[in-house]
C-alpha cells in the first residue's frame, strides 16, 4: 500500500529522490531535522512533522572505502561510502562518486546528486538513488 505523499516516511523519502528533490522532516514543535527522515522526532518525540528541502551541499565528516561489495555492487569495488553534514546541520550516508577514493579528505565539499535505477536491475536496489559528488 502507497503512503499518501505528505507522510513521513522514508518511501517517500525516495518518492522525492526519484523527482530529483532532497528532503527531510522537520519538527514542528522543536524544530530538529530529520535525515533520512523519521515520523517522530527523535528530539521532542513530537509527531508533529512537515516535510522540507534540504541543502544538496555540505562537508564531508567521515568515508570507508568498500572493497568487497555484495553482489550488486561487485562491478564499482572500489567505491567509496560517506557521511556528509549538510549545510543545513543533519548528517547523511551515501555513496560518494566521480572522484579517485585516494583523492577524499575529511571536510571537503560534496553536493548530491541523482541517478535513477536500471530498467533491466530485478534486484535490490530498486529505487531511485542519491549520491554525492564534488563540488
Amino acid at each position: 500500500m502507497s503512503e499518501p505523499a505528505n507522510t513521513i516516511c522514508v518511501e517517500n523519502f525516495y518518492k522525492f529522490v526519484s523527482e530529483g528533490k532532497l528532503m527531510g522532516a522537520k519538527c514542528n514543535k522543536c524544530g530538529a531535522l530529520h535525515l533520512p527522515p523519521k515520523p517522530i522526532c527523535a528530539n521532542c518525540f513530537s509527531t508533529d512533522l512537515k516535510w522540507v528541502p534540504m541543502s544538496p551541499r555540505g562537508k564531508l565528516v567521515t568515508y570507508t572505502v568498500i572493497h568487497v561489495a555484495p553482489k550488486q555492487f561487485e562491478a564499482m569495488v572500489p567505491y567509496p561510502v560517506g557521511i556528509v553534514k549538510l549545510d543545513d546541520g543533519p548528517q547523511l550516508l551515501g555513496r560518494i562518486r566521480d572522484i579517485e577514493p585516494e583523492e577524499l579528505k575529511i571536510g571537503m565539499k560534496l553536493s548530491v546528486d541523482f541517478e535513477k535505477p536500471s530498467t533491466a536491475q530485478t534486484q535490490w536496489p530498486t529505487w531511485p538513488r542519491y549520491y554525492f559528488k564534488p563540488t
